[in-house]
């Protein structure tokens, strides 16, 4: 199976992991809705809505760029119309837009908390709504949201409590949307990385350019999307996959073509338990300025 003909609604595509997925996707001939904020160059941020358009059209999809802020419920709603105008329906949502700040809870400004929850949870939240009157009449409708398997160890949430519990909304509401619309056939997952992804919000709120050197490339967790969105729906829901998981078990054995500098030790991931030979997760808020 395969994502020809398919639309997919992507919150926060225009650059690193959710453009790659989109890109992975119209290489099998997909209808991608990109919806996103960035319009215009920003000298912090590579790409735009309109750039990722081209990009996807070059890949062989077809695209759909959209100014959306994913806590504009009326917005939202109109980009999903326009996206079912344009092709006809929804058959995936791709939950990727977050927001993010590595604070403690002294210093974590209550319009950065209110910003994370109402981009991540809240967003999650608005993007399904809206979405899912047309994903439960596709042949194979899957949600997948970015967002880290649920844990309950206290570990987990000490060093950036905001973000963490943000990041995790995301989470619980793939564990509700699995079991609500279970019986109506429609997929519901998370997906995480195992190691940091060289991504923007790597670059400029987490470790600049000494840190990407330590990353795997966006295309790994788009790689793992792809395997996930291409299973039979009623096959495969309430899950919280890993990407490196994912593609092992789809057969993948060569993991170095993912990494940014060949040879590099890994960082893994602030969520995820790190393998062997990998950087500790807190090796990420070393002089960061993150509590």
């Amino acid at each position: 199976m395969n994502l020809a003909g398919k639309t997919l609604f992507i919150s926060g595509g225009s650059r690193g992991i959710g453009l790659a997925i989109a890109l992975r996707a119209a290489r099998d001939g997909a209808n991608i809705a990109i919806a996103a904020k960035t319009a215009a160059p920003d000298s912090r941020l590579e790409g735009t809505i309109y750039t990722a358009a081209a990009a996807i059209e070059e890949a062989g999809g077809k695209a759909l760029p959209l100014v959306v802020d994913i806590r504009d419920e009326e917005r939202v709603k109109a980009a999903v119309a326009e996206t079912v105008g344009r092709f006809g329906g929804i058959d995936i949502l791709v939950n990727n837009a977050s927001a993010i700040r590595l604070t403690g809870t002294l210093d974590t400004p209550v319009k950065r908390y209110d910003l994370m929850h109402g981009v991540n949870g809240r967003g999650t939240f608005v993007c399904a709504q809206a979405c899912l009157p047309h994903l439960v009449n596709s042949p194979n409708p899957h949600i997948l949201t970015l967002s880290p398997p649920l844990v309950s160890d206290p570990k987990w949430f000490k060093d950036f409590p905001a973000y963490t519990i943000a990041k995790y909304t995301m989470s619980l509401f793939t564990l509700a949307f699995a079991g609500e619309f279970r019986n109506r056939g429609v997929a519901v997952n998370s997906l995480w990385p195992r190691t940091a992804i060289a991504t923007a919000a790597v670059r400029n709120e987490i470790g600049g350019e000494d840190m990407i050197g330590a990353c795997r490339t966006p295309e790994i967790v788009a790689d793992a999307a792809h395997y996930i969105l291409t299973r039979p729906a009623r096959e495969c829901s309430g899950n919280f996959f890993l990407d490196d998981e994912v593609l092992m078990a789809a057969g993948v054995r060569d993991f170095a073509q993912y990494d940014v500098r060949a040879g590099a030790a890994l960082q893994a991931d602030f969520f995820v338990e790190a393998l062997p030979g990998m950087l500790p997760a807190d090796n990420m808020t070393k002089g960061t300025g993150a509590s």
